[in-house]
């Protein structure tokens, strides 16, 4: 199963955008991909954690994923810029929500076509 990290704007978002984030980790789930969601990261017992420690944690669950997956604005977004940079230097697959959920959506298909799955 693929696991995916999720990148996108959450500094200077209502609610850190984290409505996006779970709504996006939501639809991948459903998909049948494994979602590392930093939206649900817990950086406890930290006090006032900083940008920095937010992204290391970041970073190390990015690690742990065979590609990424953007959520709209990423592009604006400083963090994000810098996960996909790392992403694209380690040759992971750096592409759109909706380009994944295509992805599943085809590979399940195929899969049925050919007899692979019901």
């Amino acid at each position: 199963m693929t696991r995916l990290y999720l990148a996108g704007p959450m500094t200077g978002h209502p609610e850190n955008n984290y409505p996006a984030f779970h709504a996006a980790a939501a639809r991948l789930r459903r998909a049948g991909f494994q979602v590392a969601n930093p939206a649900e990261t817990d950086l406890e017992p930290m006090a006032n954690p900083t940008w920095g420690d937010w992204m290391r944690k970041g970073i190390t669950q990015l690690l742990t994923t065979d590609g990424v997956a953007i959520l709209p604005g990423a592009g604006g977004s400083r963090g994000a810029a810098l996960e996909c940079k790392i992403a694209h230097e380690l040759a992971m697959p750096v592409r759109t929500v909706p380009w994944w959920l295509t992805k599943a959506g085809q590979d399940d298909y195929m899969a049925r076509l050919l007899g692979g799955r019901p």
